[in-house]
């Protein structure tokens, strides 16, 4: 198989956080294992620019682009990866003319959240294939009617959502077919760890306190549910119920009164830069937790959507189990040992303890659930099958 796959991906955009990288990367990667040729296509707009501090703000001394090149050398990909500014400036890799052209034999793109939104590229692909990462936030979008630059123009549509469509899923598919498939984890990357030897059962997370949509902000689309930092509120308590140690690194506005009032609580809040800013940091941070406890964003929850997070793939595959949040992934995957799902605070408090009473079973369990169900080799290959067979659905 030698078919050439665009993949969009926003590690540029997102300076300094080794999780997305990896969340792009392994599509790339999985790809790749299974004999596609992959080009990375990578969009970065000028807003999400990072400059030297006091230096004159240009596409040139962006730090996005040192941090973009650095990724792509420590995983082997020159030569299979190109980074375009918002209007199509070539910013490192093959000039326009030459990605142009890559795009018309293209196979298909795999635009990854939407993140490529270039048209003169985006347009040259003659199957285009959306993978949504947020669903609510990209249905509740699409039904109200407002310019989608990053959902538009897609021949087939793929959401991680698994229960999006189906009965007990309130989110509209505004007439679209939604294929349902998975974030996947590349096992011999993430392979399993040593224990924490910290004592009792460390569990930590990677997250944002507040963020914003993926279409260019909220602006009333999905701000009725509640974020991340929300739900942290509701499970504020947590620490004082449990004896074990709870740490995220977490990403926060400066002078956010929601953190400060978790550390009040017994929550250790640690600088996700520090920490997991690259993807090597990042790796090394999920590896060196007993087990992660994290919340999801109310949209995933209260939707039922069945939304299932990247990052809690590479816990499991790490052979860390994992207590999140439910936005009835039970539907598609194993829940109640090595993955434990809660609904509220004596749910989580319940799961720390189950976890914490025989963690090298729960270990066990998370490592094989990911073998068995988030594989990029599994993930990949069926979605690959799907994307290259399915007929043409239309374009909203």
């Amino acid at each position: 198989m030698s078919d050439l796959l665009l993949v969009a991906g926003s590690i540029a955009s997102n300076y300094r956080n080794g999780g997305i990288a990896w969340e792009r990367l392994s599509w790339v990667l999985g790809l790749r294992r299974l004999g596609f040729e992959v080009l990375l296509v990578d969009q970065l707009d000028r807003a999400r620019c990072v400059h030297p501090e006091g230096a004159e703000p240009s596409y040139e001394n962006c730090l996005n682009r040192d941090y973009f090149e650095a990724v792509i050398q420590q995983f082997g990909l020159e030569g299979a990866a190109v980074l375009i500014g918002e209007g199509g400036e070539p910013l490192y890799g093959p000039d326009p003319d030459t990605l142009l052209e890559l795009a018309g034999e293209a196979t298909a793109l795999v635009n990854v959240a939407g993140n490529l939104r270039y048209a003169r590229v985006k347009g040259a692909v003659r199957r285009r294939v959306l993978v949504d990462v947020d669903p609510g936030f990209t249905h509740l979008w699409l039904a109200s009617g407002r310019p989608a630059p990053r959902i538009e123009g897609h021949d087939l549509h793929f959401t991680i959502g698994e229960n999006v469509g189906l009965p007990g899923c309130p989110l509209s598919t505004h007439g679209l077919t939604w294929r349902h498939t998975r974030q996947p984890v590349l096992l011999d990357e993430w392979p399993v760890a040593a224990a924490d030897e910290r004592g009792e059962v460390r569990f930590t997370t990677v997250g944002t306190w507040r963020g914003v949509g993926p279409h260019g902000g909220l602006d009333g689309v999905g701000s009725d549910f509640g974020q991340k930092g929300d739900e942290l509120e509701r499970l504020i308590e947590l620490p004082r119920r449990v004896p074990n140690a709870f740490e995220i690194a977490l990403r926060a506005p400066a002078g956010a009164a929601g953190p400060e009032r978790l550390a009040d609580h017994g929550w250790s809040l640690v600088d996700p830069v520090s920490v997991a800013g690259s993807p090597d940091a990042f790796r090394r941070y999920v590896q060196s937790s007993g087990a992660e406890f994290s919340v999801a964003k109310g949209i995933y929850v209260d939707t039922w959507s069945g939304w299932f997070s990247d990052r809690t793939t590479r816990y499991l595959a790490s052979g860390k189990p994992a207590l999140v949040q439910d936005t009835g992934f039970g539907r598609t995957l194993p829940v109640g040992e090595g993955l434990l799902a809660f609904q509220g605070l004596d749910d989580a408090v319940e799961g720390v303890r189950r976890i914490a009473a025989d963690p090298a079973a729960h270990s066990e369990a998370a490592r094989r659930i990911a073998e068995e169900h988030l594989d990029s080799d599994v993930i990949l290959r069926r979605f690959a099958d799907e994307m290259v067979s399915a007929p043409i659905t239309g374009r909203p």
